[in-house]
């Protein structure tokens, strides 16, 4: 037995030792295969180890020849270099952006593109729930099936577990298409609990799309005893729509290894600028978080951040620090309670280090925000899934929306300033007066914020 549990702690040990980027993540993980007999290494097979590694899809043609790239001021041109870069995404002009508050403007809106499809409906979505919101979704996308539309439906095989019944047999049994994310099962084994599908994407007929913070179910409206939370969802038309579809059908060849049909990018019909940035704990690692420091780095004027889960890594809280240091006004929106009450705690942990630098912590009174919103002087945004944690920055699969328009970003940077208006921001002396046994809490939640 001493054997074995020496054995199978050194070969976890050099594993993570050899594999892991981080060498504070490399230690823990060391530690705990060392010190933990036999459960360590299990954690660590459970939740250390990427297995991750997903095909790509080629790019869909587009439908008109791609218009020279518009001159951008010095600071949004080296952004728009390290997108380029990292992505191998071109920036797509001629879209058209619209923002959508809550449930109530944004599920009419996703309902009626379902039923209208002529051709193909791809949805994606961490949580589907099974509530009377759900429902309607599991009919419509049913009704669409039954019209001859190819309806696609992808759930992540963690998050169909906050509902009950699952979603994956009553949209199989109404005859939709669906399968699951990296479904947790013992036979054959997939032990990638760690990694999730975190992205929320709808694309219909190739020619419509949303994509934004929202899951499917009754939390995202208002309720008979008031609103539980509060989120924005956006719809998006124009060649952005493409690259949204290349993302799910990638995501659909990984968990199907069936490769959809290509369709054409669709014809320009806005002013917005846009690119979409997936991030995920294969080739996509880290591309999130260079692309978050760097526009950190080219603020001019102000920063406007906005997150349900603020536990960012070092690299973030430091970007953050130099930019309130040089005089960039920035400005984080968390809520005071989120529906995770140790995240809130290990939040808590990180704000005293910002506060004391300079940034504007803003704590929202209820309903929980579950809005992510990215703002860089006004003119360059961030939308999508992603939450400012290391969960959705290096373990998640996520997806975002790169978006160079004045118009746009003034309108969530406005948004923004609005939510941050209504509670004064946090001061040194509110930091100082925690009761010592709360720090200790926010601490050790803190230490295990990686994997929360």
């Amino acid at each position: 037995m001493l054997m074995g549990y020496l054995l199978s702690a050194t070969v976890a040990s050099l594993h993570a030792l050899l594999t892991k980027p981080d060498p504070r993540s490399a230690l823990s993980w060391i530690a705990i295969c060392s010190f933990v007999p036999y459960g360590g290494v299990v954690l660590y097979a459970l939740l250390g180890i990427n297995r991750v590694h997903r095909p790509r899809v080629p790019p869909k043609p587009a439908a008109e020849p791609p218009e020279p790239t518009p001159e951008f001021p010095a600071a949004l041109a080296a952004q728009v270099r390290l997108g380029d870069a990292l992505t191998r995404r071109r920036l797509e002009s001629g879209n058209e952006l619209e923002t959508l508050h809550d449930g109530e403007a944004a599920f009419p809106r996703m309902l009626d593109a379902i039923s209208g499809a002529q051709h193909s409906v791809w949805l994606s979505t961490y949580i589907f729930q099974t509530d009377p919101v759900g429902r309607r979704f599991i009919e419509t996308l049913a009704g669409a099936a039954r019209r001859g539309v190819d309806v696609r439906v992808l759930v992540d095989g963690i998050g169909e577990w906050y509902d009950w019944p699952h979603v994956v047999p009553l949209l199989r049994r109404a005859g939709v298409r669906t399968e699951r994310f990296l479904p947790p099962r013992l036979l054959p084994p997939n032990l990638s609990l760690n990694c999730r599908n975190h992205r929320k994407i709808l694309v219909v007929d190739g020619l419509v799309a949303y994509t934004g913070g929202m899951n499917l179910g009754g939390r995202e409206v208002g309720g008979s005893t008031g609103r539980r939370m509060s989120d924005i969802h956006f719809r998006l038309r124009g060649p952005i729509v493409a690259q949204l579809g290349d993302v799910f059908a990638e995501d659909w060849l990984f968990a199907t290894r069936e490769l959809l049909p290509q369709t054409p990018a669709p014809a320009r019909g806005g002013e917005t600028i846009c690119r979409v940035v997936p991030g995920g704990p294969d080739g996509d690692v880290d591309k999130l978080l260079l692309i978050l420091v760097s526009a950190l780095a080219s603020a001019e004027r102000q920063v406007q951040i906005m997150t349900p889960y603020f536990i960012p890594p070092l690299e973030l809280v430091a970007a953050l620090q130099a930019a309130a240091l040089r005089g960039v006004e920035v400005s984080l929106v968390l809520p005071r309670r989120s529906n995770l009450r140790y995240i809130d705690w290990a939040t808590l942990h990180w704000i005293p280090a910002l506060v004391g630098r300079g940034v504007r912590v803003h704590l929202q009174e209820p309903p929980f925000s579950h809005a992510k919103l990215f703002v860089v002087d006004g003119r360059y945004a961030h939308i999508g899934s992603v939450n400012v944690d290391t969960r959705s920055l290096r373990l998640n699969f996520e997806i975002a929306v790169e978006v160079y328009d004045g118009d746009f970003c003034g309108e969530l940077s406005a948004f923004i300033a609005r939510r941050a208006c209504s509670v004064p921001p946090l001061t040194v002396e509110d930091m100082e007066a925690v009761m010592l046994a709360a720090r200790i809490r926010n601490a050790l939640c803190w230490l295990v914020s990686p994997y929360l």
